[in-house]
């Protein structure tokens, strides 16, 4: 049988409008297409058959096999996203390889990267203390200089909430910890629980704006280090208690407020009931739990993709619920739905500038962490903010109260 180019066989399968160039010396696409893709080596075929769709391009090019030329990662990836990538018939498939040779069967190991498949487990199992403090550590612990590049100033690695279409991301990250205060209905003097507290920025909002004491944990040790240190500087060491701990072995009970700001995400969806009833036994009568997570569109498409790029690559154990099930796990640990709003398009806004920043700071974020670790954040910072845009995930704020006796203790508006 005649071997078919590897570009064009590639040109076949992927089915995008762009240029794409191989080892074999072949060419395919339009030759002023926006996108060039080239594939370097045999090894990144394999890697395309053995694991087709996002999961096989993602190793290819993580791993340095495919190189891509675009404007940026959120052109290619906004490119491929409406191609049904990889969804070729298995007949049309046997006859693509049988025209590639046998070289693109071999077996090639995962990059170093990716969390294997041995690691999936289900229910509770999944997210056990220590397997969780792995997981916490995989995403966060990457580098604290590499995460100042993209996130900028704030530190804040969650949703912004924008005042105006045209408000930077700082602004729009202090109006994010605001509104969380403000719907925490915080004053001087309480204590606020921060559970999943990142770097410390609500921690430090509250404190330096609302006058509260703060018990902050995080499971990145990195993060702890970092938000500590950030206390100090500002001179609220007093009232900032950063620790490096799991949310269930805080001892403190008695909270006025909790402030849980993309903790659920890694939780799991067998974690949720107790999740919610651990939180619940924490505050005080007619104290106020803001929860702030990304969620799925609906109850009914799956929490996980277990084979995805997201899960091997970014979120190991991570599920996302649906904002239905959250509600109802808070209402079943004794608490009062007050109000509930989605984020959606503003972290879509929130991403696009996380995006220009590590674009902007590309070549000393590949000299921090590595090409192969600085392309999985790009691919998956900007397959993120496709997802929000396209409505395939959303970004939720509950707040629910622990009333009691029918006192809830909010005022008759709101904030």
């Amino acid at each position: 049988m005649t071997r078919m180019p590897v570009a064009e066989a590639l040109s076949r399968v992927l089915g995008a409008p762009a240029r794409f160039t191989a080892y074999d010396g072949s060419t395919a696409g339009p030759a002023d297409a926006e996108v060039a893709i080239n594939v370097r080596s045999s090894k990144a075929l394999a890697y395309m058959v053995s694991a087709p769709g996002e999961l096989g391009l993602a190793r290819a090019y993580v791993s340095g096999e495919m190189d891509i030329d675009a404007p940026d990662h959120y052109t290619v990836l906004n490119l491929v996203a409406g191609q049904k990538i990889g969804d070729l018939t298995w007949a049309q498939r046997l006859e693509v390889l049988k025209s590639l040779g046998p070289e693109v069967l071999q077996f090639v190991e995962p990059p170093a990267q990716e969390v294997g498949a041995k690691r999936y487990l289900s229910g509770i199992r999944a997210h056990t203390k220590g397997r969780d403090a792995q997981a916490i550590s995989h995403h966060y612990d990457v580098s604290n200089r590499f995460y100042e590049w993209v996130l900028g100033p704030s530190m804040a690695y969650t949703c912004a909430v924008y005042p105006t279409e045209t408000a930077t991301l700082e602004e729009a990250q202090r109006q994010k910890f605001d509104l969380v205060c403000r719907k925490l209905g915080l004053q001087p003097g309480m204590r606020l629980l921060d559970v999943g507290c990142g770097w410390g920025g609500m921690a430090m909002h509250a404190a330096k704006e609302y006058g509260v004491n703060v018990v902050a944990v995080t499971l990145s040790r990195q993060q702890a280090e970092w938000g500590r240190k950030a206390a100090a500087d500002a001179g609220l060491s007093e009232q900032i208690d950063i620790r490096f701990q799991d949310y269930r072995d805080v001892p403190e009970t008695g909270f006025d407020a909790i402030s849980s700001i993309g903790l659920t995400e890694h939780i799991g969806m067998a974690q949720l009931p107790s999740y919610a009833a651990r939180l619940a036994g924490k505050l005080e009568p007619g104290g106020r739990l803001l929860n702030h997570c990304i969620t799925r569109p609906d109850d009914h498409s799956p929490a996980i993709a277990k084979r995805g790029f997201i899960t091997r690559y970014v979120f190991p154990d991570g599920e996302l619920p649906g904002v239905g099930r959250i509600l109802r796990e808070l209402q079943r640990a004794g608490l009062e739905i007050q109000h509930e709003e989605n984020l959606r398009v503003h972290y879509a806004k929130t991403l696009h500038a996380w995006c220009d920043n590590l674009d902007a700071h590309w070549d000393e974020a590949v000299a921090e962490v590595g090409q192969a670790t600085a392309r999985v954040w790009a691919a998956y910072l900007a397959g993120s903010r496709i997802g929000f845009e396209r409505n395939q995930i959303q970004l939720h704020q509950v707040l629910a109260t622990r009333t009691t006796d029918g006192v809830s203790g909010m005022p008759l508006r709101g904030w």
